[in-house]
């Protein structure tokens, strides 16, 4: 299955990425298949760029983007929107018996 994902790239404590498309069973920073755009969390506001007809062509060929490349995707205009869930809460039952 592939997969569009973030790859982590920069130096110690100055993260950026790349938004690449990579088999689900490779590592994050391993083997992928070819890069659509990159990311950069550390510019005011966050810098990013992205290839929308790679990753238009990615998506129609069936690649699932993980829950921040569906987030970064949506921001710049491509695909859906992210449908996250929220977490159950446990009973506080066990902690008020204990």
């Amino acid at each position: 299955m592939l997969r569009i994902r973030l790859r982590r790239v920069g130096k110690k404590k100055q993260p950026q990425y790349r938004l690449v498309v990579a088999d689900s069973a490779a590592p994050r920073d391993g083997a992928f298949i070819e890069t659509i755009g990159t990311y950069n969390p550390l510019t005011n506001p966050a810098t990013i760029t992205v290839n929308e007809p790679k990753a238009r062509e990615w998506l129609s060929k069936g690649a699932i983007p993980s829950e921040r490349a569906q987030k970064i995707l949506f921001g710049q205009g491509i695909g859906e929107p992210p449908v996250f869930t929220p977490k159950e809460k446990k009973p506080k039952e066990a902690a008020a018996e204990a």
